[in-house]
């Protein structure tokens, strides 16, 4: 496995043990070890299989061991590395960062907790040519999620990819074109999908716990400080900034930008809505029963702070659903006060009565009145840590995704789902960006009828970097 984060990927291979194998409608029992296994099969059967690299899922795998690599670990990526590792038979074999400080510290902090020493690679490119590499892990900035997947899936690789799953809607649908394409595994990291109780509780609204649902409420708060005017200076020696960039159209270096505000501007991140909203919004998708909006409006702004920051600081992003039902997401990225008593959260409200699911494990229902009658507790999620929020509930996530590879799993969160999540949070920056209102199509989310909001339904690329399908 192969972990990509400032670039991570994750490569996997099969320990020594007993394979049964299925080849050429024959079956075969045999004792070996990882040498042997590669000279005697091919990478589309069995013993490739248990590696997970396998197109076809024709074999039982026993006693499968994990080597992983790793794009991006200056932050979110390094708490993911530590997540996978914990992973029953679960190897890292690359840590991937264009910042070597990054990758450095993730490795040493690998080989302290786990007793595993990964390799270094600043391009994780390099890696997906290696037989060894089976999936890849990618937690780098926004702008590089959804390219960084294509070159994985084409080079044969799994992919595990933390959301948002694309920059911006193209991108999206490339993406599940690709999986589609390739026939590789590949899970968004809206990891509340495998929430043990958040399950339960969206099982309970489905079965009419409180009516039929109308209207899915969600919000995020932060009190994030200003990140001033940056000053262009030269490029760090610990970083490679031309790789950092990699798709996106090239711009000075300045002293505010890495490594986490870049989520605040337009050509690398997609600002609070896809940073944070794209958990919440999923799961109100999730729970009413949607997928694409008929009308989506959008108002906002950065108003807190006069300086660099681009995306909104403050936004209200409204979705209508021909269903007769209603999302908001509401962000408030510079003021504490909680909504709804939490940081973080949804509440559906149905014809009667109410569900909230807040940021951790947990969920409660409530009557027409708004009195409680129902309280489901769980794991509680720091929703303002930037780094790993909901700490070990994340493994139930990865182990899902594991699931998929070696036993054909259904997945919690693949990326035709994932795509129509971030999808709906794309088209309130959009609604945002050209104008507060679009009129979209149903069956696919196209705007209709809005060339100036069309023009963003992609970007511009860097020459050369322009991803394809």
């Amino acid at each position: 496995m192969t972990f990509f984060c400032s670039q991570p990927l994750f490569g996997i291979f099969n320990q020594t043990g007993r394979c049964r194998c299925e080849i050429n409608n024959s079956n075969q029992t045999h004792e070996t070890d990882q040498e042997n296994i590669l000279k005697e099969h091919d990478g589309r059967n069995c013993c490739r299989f248990c590696r997970r690299t396998a197109a076809s899922f024709q074999c039982t795998e026993l006693q499968p061991h994990t080597g992983l690599e790793r794009q991006g670990v200056n932050s979110r990526g390094s708490a993911l590395a530590s997540t996978f590792a914990r992973q029953e038979n679960c190897e890292i074999l690359y840590i991937c960062d264009v910042d070597t400080r990054a990758a450095e510290k993730c490795i040493g902090g690998l080989a302290k907790t786990f007793g595993m020493r990964p390799g270094q690679q600043g391009d994780f490119r390099k890696t997906l040519e290696s037989k060894d590499v089976d999936v890849l892990v990618i937690a780098a900035p926004d702008h590089w999620h959804a390219p960084a997947a294509i070159m994985a899936l084409a080079a044969g690789k799994h992919v595990y990819l933390e959301k948002p799953c694309s920059h911006n809607p193209r991108e999206g649908e490339l993406l599940v074109a690709a999986v589609e394409k390739y026939g590789k595994v590949a899970q968004m990291g809206n990891q509340r999908r495998s929430f043990p109780n958040v399950v339960r509780g969206i099982e309970e609204l489905k079965s009419g716990i409180i009516g039929r649902p109308y209207l899915a409420k969600t919000w995020y708060t932060n009190n994030r400080p200003s990140i001033g005017s940056g000053k262009e200076v030269p490029v760090p020696s610990w970083l490679d900034y031309e790789l950092w960039q990699g798709p996106a159209e090239r711009m000075p270096y300045k002293d505010n930008l890495i490594h986490y505000n870049w989520h605040w501007f337009w050509n690398w991140g997609t600002g609070e809505a896809l940073n944070n909203g794209t958990h919440f919004v999923d799961i109100a998708r999730w729970g009413l029963g949607v997928d694409y909006p008929v009308r989506v409006t959008s108002s906002g702004g950065r108003y807190r702070y006069q300086d660099d920051w681009e995306t909104p600081d403050t936004q209200v992003i409204n979705l209508e659903f021909a269903n007769n039902t209603m999302i908001t997401w509401e962000g408030v990225s510079c003021n504490n006060r909680p909504i709804e008593g939490s940081s973080v959260g949804v509440i559906f409200c149905g014809e009667n009565g109410s569900l909230r699911i807040d940021g951790g494990d947990a969920y409660s229902v409530y009557d027409i009145s708004g009195k409680l009658l129902k309280e489901v507790s769980g794991t509680q999620v720091d929703s303002r840590n930037i780094s790993n929020p909901a700490g070990n509930l994340d493994g139930f996530h990865i182990s899902n995704f594991l699931d998929g590879i070696r036993r054909g799993a259904a997945l919690h969160a693949d990326i035709a789902g994932g795509h129509k999540s971030t999808l709906l949070v794309q088209l309130g920056n959009i609604a945002l960006r050209s104008g507060g209102t679009l009129e979209t199509d149903p069956s696919n989310g196209h705007i209709k009828g809005n060339p100036k909001a069309a023009r963003l339904w992609s970007r511009k690329y860097q020459p050369g970097w322009k991803p394809v399908v």
